[in-house]
């Protein structure tokens, strides 16, 4: 197996890709917290590859993801974000970190998304999503 060696050496953080994601993540929170089953849709990868990691459930597929985001189209109320991070790779690819939480709760709630620039936008190929005790 022959390896290239990459000359171009990838650019990291550019501000407007940064800035591109970040939209795209706040437009899918708002959608997570609202119940918008549409717009949940949209925004994860619609090919059967794409996954997604419940805190006690797995989907394969974007038919999978859309069956089971009909079933639970939201959060509970007064989810809070923190520490959100989006850590963009050239111009094309993203990784999305936060963790999450309820007033009151006992877990924190871990997320991360990877983001690819497809032809209908930016899509979350990948997710998952974790809990543990604070």
């Amino acid at each position: 197996m022959r390896v290239e060696h990459v000359t171009d050496p990838v650019r990291l953080d550019r501000p407007d890709v940064v800035a591109e994601v970040r939209a795209a993540f706040d437009r899918y929170e708002r959608a997570l917290v609202d119940g918008d089953v549409a717009v949940l849709t949209e925004l994860f990868w619609d090919d059967p590859r794409c996954v997604r990691f419940g805190v006690a459930d797995r989907q394969r597929g974007g038919a999978e993801i859309a069956a089971w985001r009909r079933a639970h189209p939201s959060v509970p109320r007064g989810r809070v974000l923190r520490d959100t991070n989006v850590l963009a790779i050239g111009d094309r690819t993203a990784v999305v970190t936060t963790l999450f939480g309820y007033p009151g709760g006992a877990l924190e709630g871990r997320q991360s998304q990877t983001w690819v620039r497809l032809p209908e936008g930016w899509r979350i190929v990948a997710a998952h999503v974790s809990e543990v005790s604070r």
